[in-house]
């Protein structure tokens, strides 16, 4: 493995609904046959970092659980996941360099949710703007035994938290605001901040356990795995038109650069473009359940998914 002067996120996860495809095309611009996806979440993909011809593997004392990348320390942070609005208006978000691992999930009325785990980072930098939780998203945060960071829930999520198995939370609202800040140069909703300090703090505050399992992804050496095809550009589209999702593949860094709306989407704290060593798209099983749009994410039943790393495509299953 290759140590990498600048961090990017190893792992980005989308969750599409069972009619929605994603289509990948080769550099040449011949599209690969459109992969349908049908169920939900939970993959541990085999994942792979690159060392060019001119670079000599440098070894590492340890890796962190989530990237595979090294380190000079042991990462044994509890993770934390964060709740980040990706409202239009939102954008650009700030700190989503510095996580490990990124969810794209669909809320209601077709907006579109990232659920940020931060478990290696020791970023002092701003993090959102934070939005609220729905029940799906306490799901994914509780695959990493992470502290969840939110303002605000549906119903339904208050329920969870508060009344069944004792979650650790953070909510800005209910029972951690001082550990938030509002940014005056941002309208609100979209301009709620806190940072990891800040949230370690209040966590510690709160006497949340900080030894918990990490889990920890399986990574593969350089040209171990077998591809399906091509995939130097991935388009994905949600179900509204603010929604038009890009990654294309940058061979130069071995990563996909993400776009949305056909624009670059940045990170405002270091104004470098958003990007991931894997990309792997989920398929989940999704019904809206009250006239509010809000809706339900099946994360339990396994299905179909596309991981997607180097430059190619492979056709998965997923299982929890």
């Amino acid at each position: 493995m290759v140590k990498r002067s600048k961090r990017v996120h190893h792992l980005a996860v989308v969750i599409l609904a069972a009619a929605l495809t994603v289509t990948a095309c080769s550099s040449g611009g011949k599209k690969e046959e459109p992969q349908q996806t049908s169920a939900p979440v939970e993959t541990q993909p085999n994942t792979t970092e690159t060392a060019t011809a001119e670079q000599t593997p440098v070894p590492a004392a340890f890796t962190t659980p989530l990237t595979g990348l090294p380190i000079e320390q042991e990462a044994t942070r509890r993770p934390i996941a964060v709740m980040v609005n990706n409202y239009k208006a939102a954008r650009p978000q700030s700190g989503l360099t510095q996580a490990d691992v990124v969810w794209e999930v669909l809320a209601e009325g077709g907006i579109t949710r990232l659920v940020a785990i931060f478990q290696s980072s020791e970023s002092t930098d701003p993090i959102g703007p934070i939005r609220s939780i729905r029940p799906y998203l306490i799901d994914i945060g509780d695959s990493y035994h992470a502290v969840l960071v939110h303002a605000g829930a549906s119903n339904d999520a208050y329920d969870i938290l508060q009344h069944h198995g004792g979650k650790d939370y953070m909510d800005e609202i209910t029972n951690a605001g001082a550990y938030y800040w509002r940014d005056k140069t941002r309208k609100a909703p979209h301009n709620l901040y806190s940072d990891l300090g800040k949230m370690r703090d209040g966590a510690e505050h709160k006497k949340y356990s900080a030894d918990v399992p990490i889990p920890s992804f399986t990574f593969s050496q350089e040209g171990a795995g077998t591809y399906d095809g091509l995939a130097n550009t991935i388009d994905i589209k949600f179900l509204m038109d603010d929604y038009k999702v890009n990654y294309s593949y940058d061979a130069a860094k071995n990563v996909y650069l993400r776009s949305i709306n056909g624009e670059p989407h940045i990170d405002l704290n270091n104004k470098e473009q958003l990007s991931a060593s894997n990309v792997v798209v989920l398929g989940a099983n999704q019904q809206t359940y009250d006239d509010y749009g809000r809706m339900k994410v099946d994360l339990s039943s396994g299905g179909k998914a596309v991981l997607f790393q180097n430059g190619q495509a492979v056709v998965c299953e997923w299982t929890r």
